[in-house]
């Protein structure tokens, strides 16, 4: 009888195990499962796993830390649907016209201003988003969001030159102090194979910065005097580029262009031969924030601020800053021994595969060698926007204006290659028709001659 009665009691304690949380196992808590809805740039967050490169996906290590350890305080698990966006222009149509209901997005500082004073964001939860003592002091209080009520900086870059040292002369790129200028992607030697940026935002700003114009000007003449430039370079040009830079620059089919550092990293890892640096002029940087948009839902608002919280954390951090290449506003990142060694390992070029190789391209030198410290005493190309995308007391709309202008210098005076191809495939066919119109008809008029003299002469020997 103890016998049985102690089977029954096992039999009670297995069942009573089986129906308790683990998360781990298939006995899972009947919580819901949401979509938490995160838009980003595309390659713009690790997901991939080379533990020798300090990458793994991350937003599958936030599914399975919350799933662990807040499923209960919010009762219910996450599934990150991960979604991607090619321009700040692309994302800010599809948050305001879409059907799908974003919890999360990565928008450019200008983009970040041009949302929040259209009412688009909502104030992130700072109770919830605990590592934001991890950012860089220098990196709060900016421009586009002065309160730092909206935004929690993910990453930053600057502009700077690069070129081909194989082709390019060093002495017209380096002055008797060793620093590089906006002039070089002015030099005549070089036309034909220089590159620029195929947007005003920064085309302007790389005229602007090379003659010392404010790029906060609300002056029209201002603007007037950088397109003048930006005319004056484009006969030196080979192509106004975007994504284009990178086949062009790695394959060598173009010598100098003005592009972020973090991409010249990625560019210099496929051609060895290109070079970098800040023009002494001064440049400008960007900075890409996480916001929460107001499209999310109440219940899913503090699941998008636990998910900030995570990104900002120092492991997942240095994953992401490792993967996309560019500065992090993170000082946790920036102070790593780890994240140094592994940058250095990911990205910087030796001469040779020794030891004591000689290192001709220092990632972390060309990252953070310049910090925007640096540059405090020129234009912040974020604070342009502040004062040109809009209208204020019914003066010169400046964006409009600057628009128009790079419209201008796009199509005055010169005439697309397409066009130049078109035209001449319209030529030739025209020309060929004609000479093969001109071929069939004497053909023809032949055929028939050589048919009535036939007829003629058949008839002539009836007739005898």
């Amino acid at each position: 009888m103890k016998i049985k009665i102690l089977t029954l009691l096992l039999v009670l304690f297995a069942i009573l195990l089986c129906s308790c949380d683990n998360t781990e196992g298939n006995t899972r808590k009947n919580y819901e499962t949401i979509n938490l809805n995160v838009f980003n740039w595309g390659q713009y967050i690790s997901d991939e796993t080379e533990p020798e490169s300090g990458l793994f996906p991350v937003n599958e290590k936030f599914e399975e830390y919350f799933n662990e350890n807040l499923a209960d305080k919010y009762q219910c698990y996450i599934k990150i649907n991960y979604i991607t966006y090619a321009t700040n222009e692309e994302m800010y149509d599809k948050l305001l016209n879409s059907a799908v209901s974003y919890d999360v997005i990565v928008p450019s500082d200008y983009t970040i201003q041009k949302l929040r004073e259209a009412g688009e964001l909502l104030p992130l939860d700072f109770s919830i988003i605990t590592n934001y003592g991890n950012i860089s002091d220098e990196f709060k209080n900016l421009a586009y969001d002065p309160q730092n009520n909206y935004s929690v900086p993910y990453s930053y870059g600057m502009v700077g030159v690069i070129y081909n040292q194989e082709f390019v002369d060093e002495t017209d790129v380096y002055d008797e102090n060793g620093l590089g200028s906006w002039d070089l992607m002015w030099n005549s030697k070089y036309a034909g194979k220089i590159l620029q940026y195929n947007n005003p935002r920064d085309a302007f700003a790389t005229a602007m910065f090379k003659e010392g114009i404010d790029i906060n000007s609300k002056d029209p003449a201002d603007w007037e005097r950088a397109l003048e430039l930006l005319k004056e370079q484009k006969p030196l040009l080979q192509a106004y580029v975007n994504d284009e830079v990178f086949n062009k620059m790695k394959g060598s089919n173009a010598y100098i262009s003005s592009y972020y550092a973090g991409d010249y990293l990625t560019m210099a890892a496929d051609n060895t031969d290109l070079r970098f640096y800040y023009p002494k002029e001064g440049t400008n940087y960007f900075v890409d924030a996480f916001c929460i948009p107001k499209t999310t839902t109440e219940r899913k608002y503090p699941l998008a601020n636990e998910y900030i919280n995570f990104m900002i954390a120092t492991e997942q951090a240095i994953a992401n800053a490792l993967y996309i290449g560019y500065a992090s506003p993170n000082k946790t990142v920036v102070e790593s021994d780890e994240y140094k060694e592994l940058l250095d390992y990911n990205y910087s070029i030796y001469e040779s595969d020794a030891e004591d190789a000689e290192c001709l391209v220092d990632a972390y030198e060309i990252l953070y060698g310049k910090t925007k410290d640096s540059y405090k005493d020129v234009y912040r190309f974020d604070l342009a926007y502040e004062t040109y995308y809009k209208r204020e007391n019914g003066s010169v709309d400046i964006q409009e204006h600057v628009n128009t202008l790079w419209e201008s210098l796009k199509t005055e005076n010169s005439t697309e290659l397409w066009i130049h191809v078109t035209s001449a495939v319209i030529v030739v066919g025209v020309l060929g028709f004609a000479i093969y119109s001109t071929y069939i008809k004497k053909k023809r008029s032949k055929f028939y001659r050589e048919r009535d003299k036939e007829l003629r002469k058949q008839k002539q020997q009836m007739k005898k």
